[in-house]
């Protein structure tokens, strides 16, 4: 057999004639599949990150594409790739703000206790404290402020900007000029320090949104199994792979490509595409699908979609349309921003011209949006923590915004509303049953461990078997206690009339097995309280129709959609947005991740797959359907308690700016009405601890 060498950094086996690249250490030779390859390892670097040329793209206005990274024009955010890869680099941005974020917070933290102590002695200190924190650490802040001035696009950053630049440079003129000094510097360096912390928190959010593609690309094999010309079997990269190509499929491997069975029998788990944990199986003529798992016996295919062309990038591409599509909403803030900060520079003009510079400060330190900053961020920061309590993650603010207008519930059905494994439903009896259990203990098929569970759960000692042999895609048989048992369709037992498995000792059918998947406790009593609270709940699932509205009925669901495939789950949801509804979509399955991801909420089972929890906005962790009513309730609570805390923020600000303008209020009180807001804030927001 010919000899073959294995690519060093991805692990690709090959013959050395093929080798795109190769170097010479001490004497050996080193073989690469590609180019890339050689760089990688010759550079010992992580995989690069995204090239110049890319296109990049605003979380916050997806309208935003541009080629490479930059910022966005109307808000000022980092933009970021459009479609990640399967490497997942660093975040510069990130890890900048995490940095400043840590050096700000421990500066600031002795800063805050000498302005409480209020000692006069104190304020070069608090001097040199808040300053590298606004200067260095509110840099990009005030670099996106400008920005936003320069595009006459005024947002958050620009309040931010103007608040704690007006009371850093106030504080540091009275500290040089008045001998009794009123410096502000603790304010200043709060609110960026506040500012930080939830742009890291936003940053790392976004930077899950990605999670969901790269496990989705995980999911095709790295190489494929090619038999060429010559009849002899190579190991090559997936994208080398063309249609008419002719693979082999080992046992436990994926198949890499769509295509059609030429020979062989086995099963195949196509659970990432139907949901049905059922391996279907598959034998000359039938078609296979990339991605999907093969059984315990090698097939021949031969391929006839590829690449882009695939079911699975049909899947990928959909998953990246709908995560740009459900950038989060602006900000409250920021739509007030845009007349609220013109407004409050107009103010402060006309205050310092008609009643000096220090009334003219105290309207910009009054309208600093310290409590508006805080408005959203605690609330959001009590809630998902109280919702991690019952067992509802929530990845963003946005998810728990759309929590709380959802007006339509899409269920799938395996996994979510039922267990999403077999179960026995019928048996022939126990002692059928524990042969039959004994000839199948050592199996992986899910048909096998329901039949060994069924006898486990009844109490029933399970023999050992011999001279076992397993037919692919019909049965198994043995010797079981002396006696000739099998267990198959009726591809292996002729005499079996009807769907199901017989169970046949020494030649005579016994009984036939059936197997079901049990709904999950809980899930009726979740769709009567869905609908009593006014929400539409229709089914969604790659089951046939039979079974599905046999489970829909048991539940109370009227609206059901069956044979659905996974990019077709993604467009009735989207159907039903057209609509005008507020669609929340639960999910466990790798087929359900187009529609998680496209829905106003994704809510995944943590039961499920990785790929349905990274393409949702919301887990459930124990799976519980009930948690979905219970996570309804947390988003509408939530909402209301940020209505609240705005309400708060601009009261103070309604009538402390005139106050201030009218040259009642000192900077100093300015400054004390600013913090009681930020408390005011606060306190409401942990009201959200008993919700």
């Amino acid at each position: 057999m010919e000899d073959l060498v294995t690519d060093p950094v991805c692990g690709m086996t090959f013959p050395p004639e093929k080798a795109a690249a190769h170097v010479v250490r001490d004497g050996k030779t080193i073989y690469f599949c590609a180019d890339v390859c050689r760089q990688r390892f010759e550079s010992n670097s992580p995989p690069p990150p995204p090239r110049a040329g890319s296109k990049y793209t605003c979380p916050m206005h997806p309208e935003i594409v541009q080629d490479g990274p930059g910022s966005c024009p109307k808000c000022g955010m980092a933009l970021e790739p459009g479609s990640p890869s399967l490497d997942k680099g660093p975040d510069p941005e990130l890890k900048d703000m995490t940095r400043r974020l840590w050096v700000s917070a421990i500066l600031t933290a002795p800063l805050v206790a000498l302005a409480m102590i209020s000692m006069h002695e104190s304020t070069w200190i608090q001097f040199a404290l808040a300053t590298p924190v606004v200067l260095w650490g509110g840099a990009p802040f005030f670099a996106r402020a400008w920005a936003s001035v320069r595009r006459v696009s005024p947002n958050m950053f620009t309040l931010i900007a103007l608040g704690t630049g007006a009371a850093y440079l106030f504080s540091a003129v009275s500290l040089i000029a008045s001998p009794h000094p009123a410096v502000y510097f603790e304010s200043a360096a709060v609110i960026i320090t506040l500012v930080l912390a939830g742009q890291v928190l936003e940053l790392r959010a976004r930077r899950a949104t990605g999670s969901a593609i790269r496990a989705l690309l995980g999911l095709a094999p790295k190489s494929a199994r090619r038999i060429d010309p010559d009849g002899l079997d190579r190991d090559v990269p997936l994208d080398a792979i063309k249609v008419g190509d002719k693979l082999r499929i080992r046992p436990g491997e994926r198949i890499p490509a769509d295509g059609v069975v030429e020979d062989g029998t086995s099963s195949v788990d196509e659970s990432m595409i139907t949901g049905e944990p059922m391996p279907v199986e598959k034998a000359p003529g039938a078609r296979v699908t990339g991605g999907t798992v093969n059984g315990a016996a090698w097939l021949i295919m031969r391929a006839q979609r590829v690449g882009r062309d695939t079911l699975l990038a049909q899947i990928i591409r959909r998953v990246e349309e709908a995560q740009r599509t459900r950038a989060p909403a602006q900000k409250l803030a920021d739509r007030v921003s845009a007349g609220f900060v013109p407004a409050v520079i107009l103010i402060a003009i006309a205050t310092l011209l008609m009643n000096g510079f220090a009334n003219g400060v105290a309207v910009l330190i009054i309208a600093c949006p310290c409590a508006l900053g805080l408005a959203t961020p605690m609330s959001i920061m009590v809630g998902t923590g109280r919702g991690a309590l019952e067992g509802i993650l929530v990845r963003d603010a946005a998810a728990l915004e759309a929590l709380a207008r959802v007006d339509t519930v899409v269920l799938d059905k395996t996994g979510t509303l039922t267990e999403g494994r077999p179960a026995l439903a019928e048996f022939p009896g126990d002692e059928a049953l524990r042969l039959a259990a004994g000839l199948e203990k050592g199996s992986e098929h899910p048909l096998a461990a329901a039949i060994v569970a069924g006898a486990e759960s009844r109490g029933l000692k399970i023999p050992a078997a011999t001279e076992m042999k397993v037919h692919p895609g019909r049965g198994v048989v043995g010797v079981v206690e002396g006696r000739r048992v099998a267990v198959g369709n009726a591809a292996l037992i002729p005499e079996l009339k009807g769907e199901g498995v017989a169970v046949a000792i020494d030649g005579r059918i016994e009984g036939v097995i059936q197997v079901s998947d049990p709904i999950k406790a809980g899930a009726a009593d979740a769709v009567a309280a869905l609908k009593r609270r006014g929400i539409r709940v229709a089914m969604v699932t790659g089951d046939h129709r039979t079974n599905a509205e046999s489970i829909a009925r048991q539940l109370g669901i009227e609206e059901v959609y069956a044979n659905v495939l996974p990019e077709d789950k993604g467009e009735r949801v989207r159907a039903l947005q057209g609509q005008g509804r507020v669609v929340a979509m639960a999910g466990d399955g790798i087929n359900d991740a187009p529609a998680l991801a496209l829905a106003d909420v994704g809510i995944a089972m943590g039961t499920g797959t990785d790929v349905a929890i990274e393409s949702a906005a919301v887990t459930l962790v124990k799976g519980d359907v009930r948690g979905i009513v219970r996570a309804l309730g947390l988003g509408r609570d939530v909402a209301r308690n940020v209505r609240q805390n705005l309400v708060l923020a601009f009261v103070y600000n309604a009538v402390a700016i005139p106050l201030a303008a009218a040259g009642l209020l000192s900077p100093m009180i300015a400054g004390a009405a600013m913090s009681l807001s930020s408390v005011s804030v606060i306190v409401n927001a942990l009201r959200l601890r008993k919700s």
